[in-house]
């Protein structure tokens, strides 16, 4: 079972909004100094003048707009600049570092497609754009960079959560996920919270016994998080996760708590080496006891390891 699909947040939304329509593909394609967006960052902007994404505080978006009309109108690549270097005296950028954005019209569909199915598939890939030409290549693997005169964007599966628990701090964390931009399931084996998550747009799954269901299989850019009150419903899980690839697997309790569910794993024929996966207490700020600071708190801490 995947996790739920992606919203306009989403790192590749302005490929999807370009694969369904007409429009300009923006790439960063470099970076001199500090820069609000990463390098390969993109946007989209749609040919009846939508903008898909940032590249920027908000700084230049206006203005790249106006230039990826004029590279649709020639039908041909360009790149433009700002800040450091840039002819555009007029147009600054906070940060005081400097952009160069490569501007494609009309990008190959089928290029486009390809890299969704990948995306939609939680595999990592690769797209390569020659700046001459402006011809796309999907390809398997690639880091994001310059190679001759094809720039290459590495595109990442989106960071996906499975959360398991009962109450508000899983309500709140997963509404906190989702909020954020992330895919996120909550699983429960109470009503209670389910209703309450589903009510809040979160999407929901009920749990009949103590276990991962079969079909819920996390991959490494996945965050299994446990907020269960009751924490016998926890070992068995978090035996399940520990047999996926998932990067972070953490549950919610005291110490004491942390140190009897590990003793309760070794019963269940968990290894010591897997136990060190095994996070508890969870969150950066200690001894939280508040359902809001708490998932502020679990989403900081996943976040610095993702």
């Amino acid at each position: 079972m995947s996790v739920p699909a992606l919203d306009a947040s989403s790192v590749i939304e302005p490929i999807r909004q370009l694969s369904e329509g007409e429009g300009v593909l923006a790439v960063i394609t470099r970076i001199d100094g500090p820069s609000y967006r990463p390098l390969g960052a993109m946007m989209a902007v749609m040919a009846d003048g939508r903008r898909v994404g940032t590249l920027s505080s908000g700084c230049v978006e206006a203005d790249i707009a106006l230039h990826a009309e004029k590279a649709r109108q020639a039908g041909k690549p360009h790149s433009v600049v700002y800040g450091k270097g840039s002819p555009f005296a007029d147009i600054t950028l906070p940060c005081g570092g400097g952009l160069e954005i490569l501007l494609v019209p009309a990008p190959d569909k089928a290029v486009l497609a390809t890299l969704l199915e990948h995306h939609r598939a939680r595999q990592t890939c690769a797209l390569e754009i020659d700046q001459r030409t402006g011809a796309l290549c999907a390809v398997p693997t690639g880091a994001t960079s310059w190679t001759g005169d094809v720039f290459t964007v590495a595109i990442e599966p989106e960071l996906a959560f499975y959360v398991f628990g009962k109450g508000p701090e899983a309500i709140t964390f997963a509404g906190l996920a989702q909020g954020a931009g992330y895919p996120a399931l909550l699983m429960s084996p109470d009503d209670e919270t389910l209703a309450i998550a589903a009510a809040a747009g979160c999407a929901t799954r009920h749990l009949t016994s103590p276990k991962m269901p079969a079909d819920v299989q996390p991959d490494v850019h996945s965050a299994v998080v446990l907020f269960f009150h009751d924490h016998e419903w926890e070992p068995p899980i978090i035996a399940d996760a520990l047999k996926s690839e998932a990067f972070y697997i953490g549950a919610q309790g005291s110490l004491r708590a942390s140190e009897a569910r590990k003793n309760e794993l070794t019963l269940l024929g968990v290894d010591a080496e897997a136990l060190k996966r095994v996070r508890g207490p969870i969150g950066l700020i200690p001894s939280v006891r508040d359902a809001r600071k708490l998932a502020v708190s679990v989403l900081a801490e996943v976040l610095a390891e993702g």
